[in-house]
């Protein structure tokens, strides 16, 4: 079949099949006795066989080394070509995402736009200390730079450049709330946990209160945190999930001392000492004295009686525990 034919039936350029042929990727077999190229079947198989893996993304070079490989795996070729979709698709999203960061900042001359797309340069420099020195060197308007801050700073890696990044954000006020409080759902757990650290930086009103509100939130470092922030506000139903941190071990000295500031300043005693009673009877190992520890604050009769039953616990850094803090107790008195 000569390239013309071949061209016709397969929609592939003539200039194609010659490039084909020029890199070696599909040549034909033959040639007519005027000098033609002539494709023979096997040719026209691997030629369709080329475009069908150009259709799925691979370029010429991955398509030569994917035939040339006798090993190939096709599962492994599916898994890299997810990869690049997820690759491009995420330039996209950036490119929105920017986009959507300049219409935030509601330009009304060239010149806001220009200078919107300017911040945005400075903090995505390759760099990290470029990128740090940016965003220290920010002013800050809050109706202007917040959402540009708070996009940068949920999409930053370098713990150093994130500190300074979460300066700048708190400096605009409350601005990047709302962006840092709809991070928190995000799928994805890096940029929740920037919000988080954001949120807690900024220390606002307005901060605060989102943080409260998320106590019940599905990704334990989130609630954890928002446990105390809401406990510091007074919330009861805050009580449990502090209960857990102790148990966990996971910020368990600060759920500690947020609970007995709700025993002592919010009238919860008897609440919170059966919480860590309870708890007390399900846990194991180090949990348990770190339960039994959390009762040092917590005043009143019922935590009393708690620490008294554990004097003889089996469990020596209970008993001890427990003996230590009914001590402290009686001096107190």
């Amino acid at each position: 079949m000569l390239i013309g034919e071949v061209a016709r039936q397969s929609g592939i350029s003539a200039r194609m099949l010659r490039h084909y042929d020029s890199i070696g990727l599909v040549s034909p077999t033959g040639r007519t006795h005027g000098g033609y190229r002539q494709y023979s079947e096997e040719d026209v198989r691997r030629l369709f066989q080329v475009e069908g893996l150009r259709s799925l993304g691979l370029s010429l070079q991955d398509i030569a080394e994917v035939l040339a490989d006798l090993s190939f795996s096709p599962a492994a070729m599916v898994e890299q070509l997810v990869a690049r979709t997820r690759d491009r698709l995420a330039r996209e999203e950036e490119l929105l995402r920017r986009l959507d960061q300049v219409r935030a900042s509601d330009p009304e001359a060239w010149s806001d736009v220009l200078r919107t797309i300017g911040l945005m340069r400075g903090l995505e420099a390759g760099d990290p200390s470029a990128r740090q020195r940016f965003a220290l060197s920010l002013i800050g308007e809050a109706g202007r730079d917040a959402v540009p801050l708070a996009e940068a700073a949920l999409g930053e890696s370098d713990p150093h450049v994130a500190g300074a990044l979460d300066w700048a954000l708190a400096r605009t006020g409350d601005g990047a709330v709302p962006v840092l409080a709809e991070a928190l759902d995000s799928p994805v757990a890096e940029r929740r946990h920037r919000a988080l650290a954001a949120l807690v930086k900024i220390g606002s009103a307005r901060a605060s209160e989102v943080l409260a509100d998320a106590f019940r939130h599905p990704d334990p470092v989130v609630s954890g945190r928002a446990a105390l922030v809401r406990a510091a506000r007074g919330g009861a139903d805050s009580v449990p999930a502090l209960v857990a941190l102790v148990v966990e071990g996971r910020d368990d000295v600060e759920a500690a001392d947020a609970l007995g500031g709700l025993a002592t300043r919010h009238g919860l005693a008897d609440e919170i000492a059966d919480g860590l009673a309870g708890a007390l009877a399900s846990a194991t190992g180090t949990a348990r004295r770190r339960l039994a520890a959390a009762l040092a604050d917590v005043p009143g009769p019922r935590a009393h009686a708690v620490l008294t039953g554990l004097v003889d616990d089996p469990d020596p850094g209970v008993a001890l525990t427990a003996s230590f803090l009914l001590r402290e107790r009686r001096s107190d008195d």
